[in-house]
């Protein structure tokens, strides 16, 4: 029997949800703006919209993980964003847990 590409797709932005904000943090390591994060990300294979990644860096930020500052580069104004000491550990935290979870599911797959 087939599978349903309507409920597919569904179950795979649901799993796919779940790893936006690990992918976020990890691509901060690096001080990026918002643009370059989208490409960053897309590079690795996890392409996003802009109607989804921008109200997760702001939420991201307002949790104390991110910090961020206006700059103008190119005469343009952008916002920067890097990981604070609470992102680093956070994402040191959520990278350990996605390594027990994923060890457990290779176990049962």
């Amino acid at each position: 029997m087939p599978v349903d590409g309507g409920l597919f797709e569904a179950m795979r932005l649901e799993l796919r949800r779940g790893s936006l904000v690990l992918a976020v943090l990890a691509c901060l390591r690096t001080e990026r703006y918002g643009y370059t994060l989208r490409q960053a990300l897309a590079a690795d294979g996890l392409e996003m919209e802009e109607s989804t990644l921008y109200p997760l860096l702001r939420r991201l930020e307002s949790q104390g993980l991110l910090l961020s500052e206006w700059r103008e580069e190119e005469k343009r104004n952008k916002r920067f964003y890097r990981l604070s000491p609470a992102g680093s550990e956070m994402l040191e935290a959520l990278t350990a847990e996605w390594r027990r979870i994923g060890a457990s599911l290779d176990r049962m797959l």
